[in-house]
This record gives structure tokens, C-alpha cells and sequence, in this order.
């Protein structure tokens, strides 16, 4: 089991072996997380994607689906672009969630990532609530397989990191 850390900040700065960028389906960059990793990493990572969606991803990525590129300029080795689950009231989407941290747990393990950070997957545009959302979180990091040793949940604001450690803690 990882170890769970949690840090208060912007996921671009993260030094780590992988960031997990919160994408969506066309890999080509968009707002929120998406944007920030697109913008600070640079044409390097667009590049990376738009080969994706040559190759292997010409309809783009599935939901709860993972994939890695360079992390161009950031300070991290790779990024793993997963597609979280737009949140819905009438429809349990929360095996899409946990798939998310999961598959990108499994493309580090590739990787031979031992550092992963992670933002609060769906929680932003796509409308997840923050205290259900950091629950299928961590709780999906602390039962994965993995060879990762440190799983860092890197949090936009005080609300976020707040419910993930509740969460931790819970």
C-alpha cells in the first residue's frame, strides 16, 4: 500500500515520477488541471497527445481509462492523463471514479513510477462532491496493487484538503 500524502498546492510545481492530469476525452487540453498542465508543461505534452489520438485514440480517451506522455516542462517524469466521470444524481458513476486512480496506478506501475501525484479527479467542471470524491480516492489508492510507494493528493484549496483528510483519517 502507497503511502497517502497530502499537500496544499498546484499539481504543476509537483516534483514527483508522474502527475496525473484530470483530462478530458480528446487529450488535448482544456480548463481547470487540464489546462494549468497543458499551459506549464508545454507544446511538448500536445505533441505527445495529438500522436495519441493518431495512433491508439482516435475517438479519444474512454472514461476511467489512463495514458501516459511526457511531462514536457514540468518537474515531473511523466504525465498520466486519465478522464474522470462527470458527476450525476440519477446514475452511481463511482467504479468510473475509482477506475480512474486505479488505471493511472497501473500505467505508473508501467512507467516504473514510485512517486505519483494526483489531483482531486472530477471534483472541479465535472461537478463530483468533494467529500464522496476524496472517499473513492483514497480509498481506491489504499487498496490498489501497485509498486508506487508515495501517493500525494495534490489540493487546490483548503475545502479540498480538507475532505482528504477527513478522508485519510476516516
Amino acid at each position: 500500500m502507497p503511502r497517502v500524502t497530502l499537500v496544499l498546492g498546484d499539481i504543476t510545481a509537483e516534483k514527483a515520477d508522474a502527475v496525473v492530469n484530470a483530462a478530458n476525452s480528446s487529450l488535448l487540453g482544456g480548463g481547470g488541471v487540464d489546462g494549468a498542465i497543458h499551459r506549464r508543461g508545454g507544446p511538448e505534452i500536445l505533441a505527445a497527445c495529438e500522436d495519441l489520438r493518431r495512433s491508439h485514440y482516435g475517438k479519444g480517451l474512454a472514461t476511467g481509462k489512463a495514458v501516459a506522455t511526457t511531462a514536457g516542462r514540468l518537474p515531473a517524469g511523466h504525465v498520466i492523463h486519465t478522464v474522470g466521470p462527470v458527476w450525476s444524481r440519477d446514475e452511481d458513476r463511482s467504479e468510473l471514479l475509482a477506475s480512474c486512480y486505479r488505471e493511472s496506478l497501473r500505467v505508473a506501475d508501467e512507467l516504473g513510477a514510485r512517486s505519483v501525484a494526483f489531483p482531486a479527479i472530477s471534483t472541479g467542471i465535472y461537478g463530483w462532491p468533494i467529500d464522496d470524491g476524496a472517499r473513492i480516492a483514497v480509498e481506491t489508492v489504499r487498496a490498489a496493487r501497485t509498486e508506487v510507494e508515495e501517493v500525494r493528493f495534490v489540493l487546490f484549496d483548503e475545502r479540498a484538503y480538507e475532505a482528504f483528510a477527513a478522508a485519510v483519517a476516516g
